[in-house]
């Protein structure tokens, strides 16, 4: 069976993309802090068998070798990679920055995905599809950035696109894939109820663009519908 592990699963971005990829027959391992607490993660094991619920801090560098050693005899096909936190808030701008959360939102955003790709290479490279999907985001594009602000976001996802990229470049000797997707401005909690996609199409944007999946396309830089990025 063809499976994926996913990160941040219990809400938002993650938890569709659990459901999407159960629906579609995949063993899917989903990840969150607090499974407890997961509700709707909880009601897709249910219905669908080959759904597995792990608890996971990706904080937690210990947490994720545990995990990696637990599913030791898994074969991982996509390691798709989407837990992150957003940092910033109105009162920790520029001039009164909350310095203790800009090192918990790097640990979050860049280092766990990176520990994350170590500690499961082996398991995606005695796959099929040999591929780690880094979900990251447009406001880690400085060629973009024309608005400021939002400096502990902004340098997690740069630093993120930066790592990503040099591991794509790598791990293409070992024919592992590293596809950087954007997934645009969603209707999350992290995005918030103004934003104009809805997250069933993100996902499925970014699920056609991973099964579309070439080995010339390691190290690109991706939105939802496919369209190149600038850095």
């Amino acid at each position: 069976m063809t499976t994926i592990l996913i990160t941040g699963a219990n809400r938002g971005l993650g938890l569709e993309f659990s459901r999407q990829y159960a629906d579609a027959g995949w063993r899917v391992h989903a990840c969150c802090r607090k499974p407890a607490d997961a509700r709707e993660l909880n009601a897709l094991a249910a219905r669908y068998p080959g759904l597995a619920v792990h608890a996971l801090d990706v904080s937690d560098f210990a947490h994720i070798d545990d995990l990696a050693q637990r599913l030791a005899d898994e074969t991982i096909d996509v390691l798709l990679l989407n837990a992150a936190v957003y940092g910033d808030s109105a009162e920790t701008g520029f001039g009164a920055l909350d310095y203790r959360r800009w090192t918990e939102t790097l640990t979050i955003n860049t280092l766990a995905p990176v520990k994350f790709a170590e500690a499961f290479l082996p398991h995606v490279e005695r796959s099929r599809r040999k591929l780690i999907v880094p979900i990251t985001s447009l406001m880690g594009s400085m060629g973009d950035n024309r608005g400021g602000g939002s400096i502990l976001y902004r340098s997690s996802k740069a630093a993120l696109n930066s790592a990503m990229k040099s591991l794509a470049i790598d791990l293409r000797p070992r024919g592992i894939g590293v596809l950087i997707l954007h997934p645009g401005w969603v209707k999350t909690d992290m995005g918030g109820s103004q934003a104009p996609t809805e997250p069933e199409e993100s996902i499925a944007g970014m699920i056609r663009i991973i099964e579309n999946f070439r080995p010339e396309d390691s190290g690109r830089f991706l939105n939802f519908k496919g369209e190149e990025l600038p850095w």
